[in-house]
């Protein structure tokens, strides 16, 4: 593990964290891989809001359009047995078809090319009000015109990821979620992960939520109901460290992986730009792509009735990421972001110096929590209700074991003043003054406010 690594996988957790506290989400699982190898793994808040249970890393989610990237790796493990091509036509392997919709290519499905309806003109399963379609059902819709010519622009469709799961069965005579489990899944090395429900009754699974508004409280939102033709599209149900490790193996330099080099290069080569976006991303086949600052990423996102989750690869640099949340307004694609601004912040400056180590921890006053976060010679003051916690930070030169001064701050700040922290008798670090602020441990900013706000004066 390279050195700055540590640090920066110990104080992700800890910004993720407050972030659920802040946004007052029910709980939050995260992973991260190097090298295929998980090194970090955490879960934070609950399972279940209304039962109280406590979440762990062992709990099952629905983690929905993840799913896209295990049947896409699936149709390249059929490519290499050489039993498909990507420039079949759908029309060669599944009867039935619109005709325009026949003539499209599975190369055209996977990458959101074809053209194809998104989820049909009933698209309640995601209200939670009519079931996922059966394959009848699918069929039915796919005999309809494509909404849009082939390869117009990219147009995500679940429906045409159905279609590529029928092209699955047709090849391969199998049922799409044991075929895929026995290619894919299991070969991988995932033992907590299985393309739609139900699951084991053993395992944890962890209760999606709905929002706060309208409702006034959080619905817990049972997630246990099958995706059926859909799975290849929305089904699976994971963890954390399954998806850090799968997709970890999607990554063309990984050592160890279900798919050949040429298999990964293809799947995570940018196909289509995201259109009306106002951030860069792209489209492989099944594979989701964009940038944090310097930094590529592939993976996917995934959004399912009562869950946000998102997984992330950083090419070439041995990394991937996860993070899994159990409500509808889960920050899973802003933590991710987050992440990597972190991780890049660290390998930039390197893990810190023997004289600044000591310089950490979470501190308080009436405005909220700054966290101090030393890498390389300096201490960071990061904000850790920012979506990139480290986002213009200030930076703190360090003189002794408890002096310093603001070596770097914006323009509204206190550039220039000072540094310094008082101990208990006992040699702990009880406050911390930035310029004429001081900043206190949580606790004891509670018990402050509480006496100061808690009571009111007697007229």
């Amino acid at each position: 593990m390279e050195k700055w690594l540590k640090p920066a996988l110990d104080y992700i957790p800890r910004w993720i964290d407050f972030q659920r506290r802040r946004f007052e989400l029910p709980g939050v699982a995260i992973a991260v891989a190097e090298r295929g190898k998980v090194v970090l793994e955490e879960a934070f808040g609950q399972a279940d809001a209304a039962k109280g249970t406590a979440l762990t890393p062992r709990h099952r989610f629905r983690v929905a359009s993840h799913s896209k990237s295990f049947t896409a790796a699936g149709i390249m493990k059929l490519r290499e047995e050489g039993r498909l091509s990507l420039d079949d036509r759908a029309g060669r392997h599944v009867d039935g078809l619109h005709p325009k919709l026949a003539e499209v290519t599975v190369a055209q499905l996977l990458s959101h090319g074809a053209g194809i309806i998104r989820d049909g003109i009933d698209s309640g399963q995601w209200d939670d009000r009519r079931p996922f379609r059966d394959e009848g059902e699918l069929r039915a819709d796919l005999a309809e015109p494509p909404i849009l010519e082939s390869s117009a622009r990219f147009k995500y469709s679940n429906h045409g990821y159905g279609l590529a799961g029928l092209i699955i069965e047709a090849v391969t005579g199998e049922a799409y979620g044991s075929w895929i489990k026995r290619t894919i899944v299991e070969p991988a090395g995932l033992f907590e992960t299985a393309p739609d429900m139900p699951i084991a009754r053993s395992a944890p699974f962890a209760r999606g939520h709905s929002p706060t508004l309208p409702f006034g409280q959080r619905w817990v939102i049972p997630g246990e109901n099958p995706t059926l033709a859909l799975a290849p599209a929305t089904g699976f149900v994971s963890t954390a460290s399954d998806l850090a490790r799968f997709f970890a193996q999607l990554d063309p330099d990984a050592r160890h992986s279900v798919l050949s080099p040429a298999s990964r290069r293809e799947m995570t080569r940018r196909q289509w730009r995201l259109p009306h976006a106002s951030r860069e991303r792209h489209y492989g086949l099944g594979i989701v792509a964009g940038n944090v600052g310097d930094w590529d990423w592939f993976g996917h996102s995934g959004g399912f009735q009562g869950y946000i989750t998102r997984t992330a690869v950083l090419p070439g640099r041995g990394l991937a990421l996860s993070v899994l949340t159990n409500a509808v307004d889960g920050l899973a694609d802003l933590w991710i972001e987050g992440a990597i601004h972190i991780l890049r912040a660290f390998a930039r400056h390197g893990a810190p110096a023997a004289r600044v180590r000591d310089w950490t921890g979470r501190w308080w006053n009436l405005w909220g929590a700054v966290d101090l976060v030393p890498m390389g010679e300096k201490v960071v003051v990061a904000m850790p209700d920012l979506g990139n916690p480290l986002l213009d930070a200030s930076e703190l030169a360090i003189a002794g074991r408890d002096r310093g001064r603001i070596a770097l701050a914006g323009g509204f700040g206190s550039h220039g003043e000072r540094a310094e922290r008082t101990r208990t008798a006992g040699g702990k670090p009880a406050e911390l003054w930035l310029g004429g602020i001081r900043f206190v441990p949580e606790a004891r900013l509670v018990a402050e406010a509480a006496r100061r706000y808690g009571r009111r004066e007697k007229r």
